[in-house]
């Protein structure tokens, strides 16, 4: 193994050595600290420690060209940004847009705000008009600061930026989360990061490119753009978040998790594991982050129309039920000979039903769809429909004969005339699945919606919801619950639970949680079955 510092995927200090008892020791006196990682073989320092290695390692270790390149930059800081007024008054908060609009009273507060952090996550619930907001702290820092501007959203969102810059008279540089940039230009660049909980898991190479460029030595600003913040209601989905915008509880993850995650090691298959996916102080937590986590609700800031939800409990007749349970039980007994083959694990076996058993109910309550659908729109209403699954969507849009179909397969700019069609009023129903139609669009034009069923995480449903429920709309917003037996039932339960934890996050309300796991409630409800 060859002796060398390099530059790692998430943009900090590699130091990769054979064992050798006297380098180790000089590696645990760096500070900052590093870390070992076991799977790459090699210790992990942050930028900071790279004089502390250099001296330590006395010229021992060569450095890679990449990393040479960022400590010159280090060496050669950008000049410093102007004052905070400075750049508010740059912001021009008072002027209506070149389009003609004005911000509203909270996105100038948002914009002073994002101008005072050079990293920060704006989590305002959805609606409220974040996109301009950034874009318009951005075009102030830029004028004083001759920086690029670079956002990262999904590519289905590239059109609605586009638009607002051009409004602005600014020129972006858009990425999409799939495909992000190695590499910032030297001048300096704000990087303002949207649908930021793409990045919540850490181990994936999204997220370790993002750290990357918010570590970047040429990095002016990183907003991240939210409002999912801890979608899952786990606080381990936000540490990610909390490390690209240098938050100092980022510092040292084990230390993060076991105060806020219930991080603990246990026995898996004969072998120690770290499980890190619980939720306590969140009360602490939420202090902590609340300099740099910016959340404020709908009903803060605007007056809007009143959004009501209803439930509409779904009841089988006879046939309908032996029918469900006889494609349940096939499914039970194909997954339990998959497992003796060793095709599937076993243990996985109790959600591997559950996921059928809510595909199953998803067309099982496709007649009672149709049903409530069809009046509201012979009523001359505008409804938008939201189901998990492809296979639903495409029969509710087969049975009722009308309307727009919004799915991962129709491409992005189709998604976005479709979108612009149901907005001017040339269809009353757009039917759509969340991953596609709950990302991005404004769809204020409705008036109800329906959740054929509700996704596993309350920051999907919130978000398709709130597709309609914005800026712009007229009238009140009916949301629909479709409810199909215990497991609906248990799926909502969750949701309401997980919306708990994360409103302890973002409002700071004291309460006694009381949780249980999904998969004992989803085996206690395997053993009713």
């Amino acid at each position: 193994m060859r002796c060398l510092l390099r530059l790692g995927a998430t943009g900090q200090i590699e130091v990769v050595s054979p064992f050798d008892a006297v380098t180790q020791a000089q590696l645990r006196a760096i500070r900052p600290r590093g870390q070992w990682l076991s799977k790459r073989r090699c210790w992990q320092f942050p930028l900071e420690a790279s004089a502390a290695l250099q001296q330590a390692l006395a010229g021992r270790f060569p450095l890679e060209p990449e990393l040479a390149q960022w400590l010159a930059w280090m060496e050669q800081p950008l000049p410093p940004l102007p004052p905070h007024r400075q750049m508010v008054a740059a912001a021009e908060l008072q002027n209506p847009l070149p389009d003609g609009r004005s911000l509203f009273a909270h996105q100038k507060a948002g914009v002073r705000w994002l101008l005072a952090r050079r990293g920060a996550v704006l989590a305002d619930a959805m609606g409220l008009g974040k996109t301009l907001t950034a874009l318009v702290a951005a075009r102030a820092l830029g004028r004083l600061a001759d920086c690029r501007i670079m956002v990262i959203a999904p590519v289905g969102l590239h059109a609605h930026w586009g638009a607002e810059a051009v409004a602005l008279g600014l020129h972006l540089e858009l990425h999409s989360w799939a495909k992000l940039p190695a590499e910032l230009p030297p001048a300096g660049t704000v990087l303002i990061a949207d649908e930021a909980h793409f990045a919540q898991n850490g181990q994936t190479t999204r997220s370790r490119a993002l750290l990357r460029l918010a570590r970047h030595p040429r990095l002016r600003a990183i907003w991240l753009l939210t409002g999912t913040p801890m979608k899952n209601g786990r606080p381990a989905q936000l540490f990610p978040l909390l490390a690209a915008i240098g938050h100092p509880l980022a510092r040292d993850q084990r230390q993060y998790e076991e105060l806020f995650c219930l991080g603990h090691w246990r026995e898996q298959a004969g072998q120690r594991v770290w499980q890190a996916s619980g939720a306590t102080r969140l009360a602490e937590l939420q202090r902590l982050t609340r300099p740099l986590l910016l959340h404020r609700r709908k009903q803060d800031c605007l007056d809007l129309p009143p959004k009501l939800r209803r439930c509409w409990p779904v009841e089988l007749d006879p046939a309908a039920g032996q029918g469900f349970d006889h494609r349940l039980q096939r499914k039970v007994e194909a997954y339990r000979r998959r497992a003796d083959r060793g095709e599937v694990r076993r243990d996985a076996a109790v959600l591997a039903i559950f996921t059928a058993m809510r595909q199953i109910g998803s067309e099982y309550k496709l007649a009672a769809a149709r049903d409530l659908v069809a009046p509201l729109l012979e009523q001359g209403e505008a409804v938008v429909v939201f189901t998990s699954f492809v296979a639903t969507a495409q029969l509710l849009h087969q049975a009722l004969a009308q309307g727009s179909l919004l799915t991962g397969a129709v491409a992005p700019a189709e998604r976005q005339r479709q979108v612009d069609g149901f907005q001017r009023g040339s269809s009353s129903l757009l039917i759509a699945t969340y991953g596609t139609g709950g990302l991005g669009f404004t769809l204020h034009r409705a008036s109800h919606v329906v959740l054929v069923e509700r996704p596993w995480t309350p920051g999907d449903t919130e978000q398709a919801e709130d597709r309609c429920h914005r800026i712009g709309m007229g009238r009140a917003l009916t949301s629909h619950w479709l409810q199909l037996g215990v497991a609906d039932q248990l799926v909502d339960g969750l949701i309401a639970s997980k919306a708990e934890r994360i409103s302890l996050l973002l409002n700071s309300q004291e309460r006694l949680l009381q949780r249980r796991s999904l998969p004992a409630m989803v085996r206690q409800l395997m053993q009713e079955w």
